[in-house]
């Protein structure tokens, strides 16, 4: 029976630097040794990964549900999808990784490591550092990474402190890894 591969989102508002976040974890895990797959949630139906003209794309155009580009150091497999997938959908043929970490994926039932910064919308007004503005329920949420403290009973990270989020996601998720 293989194990399941834990998964952890990254969350927080537009313009709060998740993708910059998820860049430095992943540099610090892979240093660490460990295997990762990423998945960034798209909210848009109608963005393009393949590039028009090309023959993956045409494939696609012209109806197959699944096209896979493979190369000598590399597979791409785009699907077709009639409605959005779940995450366990998506999850499902991701194997030889030790972590699976997604930007997005807020109303999924994962863990939620939530990046918030000062100035940002709702989160500045009302009372300062009760977590509220932030965009995770208080039962999903494991952790915030942020320029600001908030009175919330979960570990809190500055942004720049990557290597200390680095053991929190090994503790927490990669232990028997």
């Amino acid at each position: 029976m293989t194990a399941t591969i834990p998964i952890v989102s990254i969350v927080g508002r537009s313009g709060s630097g998740k993708t910059t976040l998820v860049e430095k974890l992943i540099r610090e895990l892979r240093r660490r040794g460990h295997r990762l797959a990423v998945i960034k949630h798209h909210h848009h139906p109608d963005f393009e990964f393949d590039v028009p003209g090309k023959d993956s794309y045409r494939f696609a155009q012209a109806g197959a549900d699944h096209v896979v580009i493979a190369g000598p150091t590399k597979v791409v497999h785009i699907c077709q999808y009639r409605s959005e997938p779940t995450i366990d959908e998506v999850t499902a043929s991701i194997h030889d990784v030790d972590l699976i970490i997604t930007e997005g994926y807020k109303r999924a039932s994962t863990p939620k490591i939530e990046v918030s910064r000062s100035g940002q919308g709702r989160a500045e007004i009302g009372s300062m550092g009760t977590g509220e503005g932030l965009v995770s329920g208080p039962g999903q949420l494991i952790a915030l990474v942020s320029d600001r403290r908030f009175d919330l009973p979960v570990p809190q990270f500055d942004l720049e402190d990557v290597a200390a989020l680095a053991d929190f996601v090994e503790t927490r998720f990669l232990q028997s890894a």
